[in-house]
């Protein structure tokens, strides 16, 4: 029987955020350099024919779709919670380029989520997204697990 492998690719890039109405000092503008974890699960390819024999995946096809999805938009970026009273200053969005506004609080765990919402339906079906760990500090970070998810 063929076994199944998990592979891992990381990331890393730059992010600020704010936590709307927190009570404590991260509700001030602040950055981060964010590592992101992203781990596949799949059968290596058996083909020798093929050129990706003894790949889950192209580690440059991961590589592509997160740099895309996530990294070359939220890298340098400034994310804050859609509700909050400063982000209808025109300044923000008129002095710089990349200000996104989340209906969310755009704590590590839920910008974790949405990064698992936008790349998991365009890995190849032969492979299943089973971890993500969205590092905010040295030492504090979001985990997801998909086998905590099932239902």
């Amino acid at each position: 029987m063929q076994q199944r492998v998990r592979v891992t690719k990381q990331f890393t890039f730059e992010m600020a955020h704010a936590l709307y109405g927190y009570d404590g000092p991260c509700k001030n503008i602040h950055g981060h350099t964010y590592h992101l974890h992203v781990t596949l699960r799949g059968k290596p390819m058996e083909d020798d024919t093929h050129v990706k024999n003894g790949m889950v995946i192209d580690f440059g096809n991961l590589k592509k779709i997160v740099q895309e999805e996530i990294i070359s938009i939220y890298d340098h970026a400034l994310v804050l919670n859609e509700e909050a009273p400063y982000v209808k200053n025109e300044l923000l969005s008129s002095e710089f380029e990349k200000v996104f506004t989340v209906p969310f609080q755009p704590t590590c765990e839920n910008l974790m989520l949405m990064f698992i919402n936008k790349i998991r339906p365009l890995f190849p079906k032969e492979t299943e997204l089973v971890a993500v760990i969205l590092r905010e500090t040295p030492n504090s970070y979001a985990e997801w697990r998909a086998e905590d998810n099932e239902d």
